[in-house]
């Protein structure tokens, strides 16, 4: 049975713990409102980017180009989007899960985040480059791993290129997913709103007519590239709300558990105190009953 210094020395270490974790969510909470408004800004300008590419796509004719190539895939690439730090509960387990299901043979990696990229090096599977981001994603970032992703289909060196990354769905959800990059098939709508296992919805062009200059070719050229470009970044930005997300409910569960240990280590300390009180006063009296 542990004495009652013992239990003292237990209650001021889980108070600790207690502090740090309680710093930890109030941290979190601040970089996760800052990381979901971005998130959430940046889905309007990407569904009308799509609205626009879709809309120029069907103004193109026969328009050929090397990023909407599609060939017998063989060989896959895959973003793996990851957090560079722990302590956001399952939120790198579950993606990571994921990434797992890939074949270790014909896939190869590029991982945006430490995690993913240490996850790579310990199961020996291919990595084509590894980069990182900060907790405000910039576009530089996104644009530096959308190059790359673009470099190793246009070489040759993958047919397909997917991006797994954890999409921002609420506070408390947040769903691994994957969405095809390369090449550029159908343009998909962005979701607003959690929508369960549902599939995307496709966009086609609208009923309005558009004039293109120089011409839908020349726009769709330079477009493309851009497009693929905010995407990564898009993705992103839903990433880093994950993980802000998963971190504060995670160190806030944290709190709540220490706060919960504290509580019974305390009942427990104070009956133990009571005990040693009740002993000492039985031997105060048998002695003195022995005594005359």
């Amino acid at each position: 049975m542990p004495s009652t210094r013992d239990i003292r020395r237990r209650i001021k270490s889980v108070k600790n713990t207690a502090q740090i974790t309680k710093a930890m969510e109030m941290v979190a909470s601040a970089k996760m409102r800052k990381a979901q408004m971005a998130a959430l800004a940046g889905r309007p300008y990407a569904d009308l980017m799509n609205k626009v590419l879709a809309a120029t796509t069907a103004g193109a004719g026969d328009f050929t180009h090397p990023l909407i190539e599609k060939r017998s895939v063989v060989k896959r690439g895959l973003i793996v989007i990851s957090t560079d730090k722990g302590l956001c509960g399952a939120l790198n387990t579950n993606l990571l899960r994921e990434a797992g299901k890939f074949d270790k043979d014909t896939t190869v990696y590029i991982c945006a985040g430490r995690k993913s990229s240490q996850w790579v090096a310990r199961s020996k599977r291919e990595l084509a480059a590894e980069f990182s981001y900060k907790d405000t994603p910039s576009f530089a970032e996104a644009r530096a791993i959308s190059k790359m992703a673009q470099q190793i289909f246009l070489e040759g060196k993958v047919d397909r290129v997917d991006v797994l990354f954890t999409n921002f769905v609420s506070t408390l959800v947040q769903k691994p997913e994957i969405r095809t990059l390369l090449p550029i098939g159908a343009i998909e709508k962005v979701e607003s709103d959690f929508k369960g296992e549902a599939a995307p919805e496709l966009l086609t062009a609208e009923a309005t007519e558009y004039l293109f200059e120089p011409g839908a070719s020349e726009v769709l050229s330079s477009l493309l590239p851009h497009y693929l470009n905010y995407k990564v970044f898009h993705l992103l930005r839903e990433a880093k709300a994950s993980e802000q997300s998963a971190r504060m409910v995670a160190m806030k569960n944290a709190t709540d558990n220490a706060k919960q240990i504290i509580k019974d280590l305390t009942l427990e300390y104070n009956k133990l105190r009571q005990a040693n009180i009740t002993k000492e006063l039985l031997e105060i009296t048998t002695a003195q009953m022995a005594m005359g």
